[in-house]
C-alpha cells in the first residue's frame, strides 16, 4: 500500500489485478494466503463454483465485473499517458458519479462522495453534520445491534481501525480531531424474542426530544435495512422529527445493504436526508465500496469540516464542485477503491437492465423457496423478516434477507458453534462422508456471516443468513421466459444444497468436530 500523501504513478496500475482489488481497505480484505480468501470468505478473483447467498455480508467478484475492471484499468492507463494517473482517475471518478446517479434514478444535484467503505462514509456524514449543526452534536444510532462493527466508534467520532484506508497508522477508538462526541444506541431486536421491537418509533422520538431539550443537536442514523433486513423507524416518524425539531436534527440513512427501491431512496433525499450506500451487499460488487449521497440542501451549506476527517479522504473522493474540501485533501488516489466501484457499477447496471417485472417475480419466487425450506427444516429456525407492503418498495416489498438460528436436539447453538458451522460450510468436506452425503458435504457454500444475538437469560446465540442479491436476478434473466424459469429453478436447487449441507453439519457432526475442521482449514 502506498504511503500517505504520495501521488499515484503509472507503475501502481501494473500490479496484479487481484492485489489491486484488495488494496486501499483495511485488514478485513487481507487474504489468508494458504486459503486465498479474505475475512469474508471471498477470493479476489471470480469463484464460479462457490454457492454464494451471502450478499448481506460480501460476495466474490463476478466474471462479468472482473472483465470490466480489467478494461477500466487498461483505459485509465491510456488516459494517464497524457493526463497523468491522478488527473485521469479524477475525471473517471467524476464520470462514475453521473453513472451512479443515472442507474439509481437520482436528481442531478445529488452529490456523491465515494469512500473505501460504509464505515468511512459514516465519518464523512458525521463531519458534514457537525459542519452544519455545530459541535454540540450527539449521534443516535437506530439498529445498533444490527449495524457494522465500526459504527460504535464512528458514531463517537473515533478511529474504527488501527489503519486508515490510505495506510496511516491510528490508535483504534481514540478520538478523531474535531469529530469526537457522544452517542446513544437504540437496538432493533426485542430483548425477549427474536423479533423487531414494536416501540422503536416512540423510542426514537423520546430520545431526540430529550437531547434537544438538553441543548444538543442530533445526528439521527436510521436503518434501511439492517443485517436482518429490518427497517426502522418509519417515514412517518422521520417526518415527525423534521416537523418538531427543524434545524436541530440531521437524519442519516444507513442504506448500505441497498435493499430499497428507487422511489424510497429519492424520498429520503428529497427530505434532505444524507444516505449511506455501498456497491457491495445487495448489488454484489466486491467488499469495500462505500459512498455518501448528499442532497443539494445539505451540500450547499458549506464544507468547513473537521481536520481529522482529512486522514480518511482522498481528493478525488469529493465531487469536483467541492473545491474547498478538495483543496484541503491530499492527492493519494485509492486505486483499489476505484476498481471495486468499477466492479460494483457493472453489477448495478446489469441489475437495472433487467425488466422490473422480472426482478419482482424473481425476488418473490426465490424468497418463497427460502422461506419454505427454512420452515420445513428441523435444524434451521427462521427469524422474522421485514414486512413492507408499501408500493414505494418496488421489488423490495418482498424480503431478501432470511435470518435463521441453528438448533440441535431442541437447543439453539451458541455463537461459537454457529461460527464453526459458517466456516465449515465454505470447505469441501466430501471426504468425511460417504454415499449421497459426500456430494452434499463437498459443496462450498458462502452465506451471510453470523450475527450475534444477546439473550436476557442465556449465553449469546447467533443467526446466519440466506440472501437474495442482484446477481441471482441478473444471472437468471433471459429474454426466453422458459430459459429464465429454468435458471430460477437452478438457483432454488442451489439454495436447497446450502440448506442440506447446513443440516448435515449440524446433525451429523459434533461441535468439537466442527471446531476441528475450522482449525484444520
Amino acid at each position: 500500500m502506498r504511503g500517505q500523501g504520495t501521488a499515484t504513478g503509472l507503475r501502481d496500475l501494473f500490479a496484479l489485478l487481484g492485489d489491486l482489488l484488495i488494496d486501499g481497505g483495511d485488514s478485513r480484505l487481507t487474504l489468508d494466503r494458504p486459503w486465498g480468501r479474505n475475512a469474508y470468505g471471498c477470493p479476489p478473483s471470480p469463484a464460479p463454483d462457490l454457492l454464494c447467498f451471502s450478499s448481506s455480508t460480501a460476495s466474490p467478484i463476478s466474471e462479468r465485473a472482473y472483465a470490466r475492471v480489467e478494461l477500466a484499468r487498461e483505459r485509465l492507463m491510456h488516459a494517464a499517458i497524457s493526463l497523468g494517473v491522478d488527473e485521469a482517475l479524477d475525471r473517471r471518478i467524476e464520470e462514475m458519479r453521473c453513472e451512479l446517479r443515472s442507474h439509481l434514478g437520482l436528481a442531478g444535484d445529488v452529490d456523491v462522495v465515494f469512500s473505501p467503505s460504509g464505515t468511512d462514509s459514516q465519518l464523512h456524514a458525521l463531519a458534514l453534520v457537525r459542519a452544519r449543526l455545530g459541535d454540540h452534536v450527539t449521534s443516535v444510532v437506530v439498529g445498533s445491534d444490527q449495524t457494522g462493527s465500526g459504527t460504535a466508534a464512528t458514531a463517537r467520532g473515533q478511529h474504527f481501525n488501527t489503519k486508515t484506508a490510505s495506510g496511516l497508522s491510528v490508535p483504534r477508538e481514540a478520538p478523531i480531531d474535531g469529530l469526537s462526541g457522544e452517542a446513544l444506541f437504540l437496538p432493533l431486536r426485542d430483548g425477549v424474542s427474536m423479533r423487531p421491537r414494536s416501540d422503536i418509533d416512540t423510542a426514537v422520538l423520546d430520545t431526540v426530544a430529550g437531547l434537544v431539550r438538553d441543548g444538543r443537536n442530533v445526528l439521527l442514523q436510521v436503518m434501511d435495512a439492517s443485517k436482518f433486513g429490518w427497517r426502522a423507524p418509519g417515514l412517518a416518524c422521520l417526518d415527525e422529527v423534521a416537523r418538531r425539531w427543524p434545524g436541530h436534527v440531521q437524519v442519516v440513512v444507513d442504506a448500505c445493504q441497498m435493499r430499497l427501491g428507487a422511489r424510497r431512496l429519492r424520498a429520503y433525499l428529497d427530505r434532505g436526508h444524507l444516505v449511506l450506500i455501498s456497491g457491495s451487499k445487495f448489488f454484489g460488487g466486491p467488499a469495500f465500496s462505500g459512498a455518501l449521497l448528499v442532497p443539494h440542501a445539505v451540500a450547499s451549506r458549506g464544507h468547513a469540516v473537521a481536520s481529522g476527517l482529512l486522514d480518511y479522504v482522498n481528493r478525488c473522493d469529493w465531487p469536483l464542485a467541492w473545491t474547498d474540501l478538495r483543496a484541503r485533501s491530499a492527492q493519494r488516489a485509492n486505486i483499489g477503491q476505484w476498481l471495486r466501484w468499477e466492479a460494483a457499477m457493472e453489477e448495478i447496471a446489469a441489475y437495472h437492465a433487467v425488466p422490473e417485472a422480472f426482478r419482482r417475480m424473481a425476488i418473490r419466487q426465490l424468497g418463497e423457496a427460502i422461506e419454505s425450506l427454512l420452515l420445513l427444516s428441523p435444524v434451521l429456525r427462521p427469524i422474522a423478516t421485514h414486512d413492507a407492503a408499501d408500493a414505494m418498495e418496488g421489488e423490495f416489498a418482498a424480503p431478501t434477507i432470511f435470518p435463521f438460528a441453528l438448533q440441535r436436539d431442541g437447543r439453539l447453538l451458541d455463537l461459537g458453534e454457529t461460527q464453526a458451522v459458517y466456516r465449515a460450510l465454505q470447505h469441501d468436506l466430501g471426504s468425511r462422508f460417504s454415499g449421497p452425503s459426500a456430494a452434499v458435504a463437498a459443496r462450498q457454500c458462502l452465506i451471510g456471516q453470523p450475527v450475534r444475538i444477546e439473550r436476557d437469560n442465556g449465553t449469546p446465540v447467533a443467526a446466519l443468513r440466506l440472501c437474495i442479491g442482484a446477481r441471482q436476478v441478473t444471472e437468471a434473466w433471459s429474454d426466453d421466459i422458459t430459459a429464465a424459469r429454468v435458471n430460477l429453478e437452478a438457483d432454488i436447487d442451489r439454495i436447497a444444497d446450502v440448506v442440506a449441507k447446513t443440516e448435515l453439519l449440524v446433525s451429523d457432526l459434533s461441535s468439537q468436530d466442527l471446531r476441528d475442521i475450522c482449525h484444520a482449514n
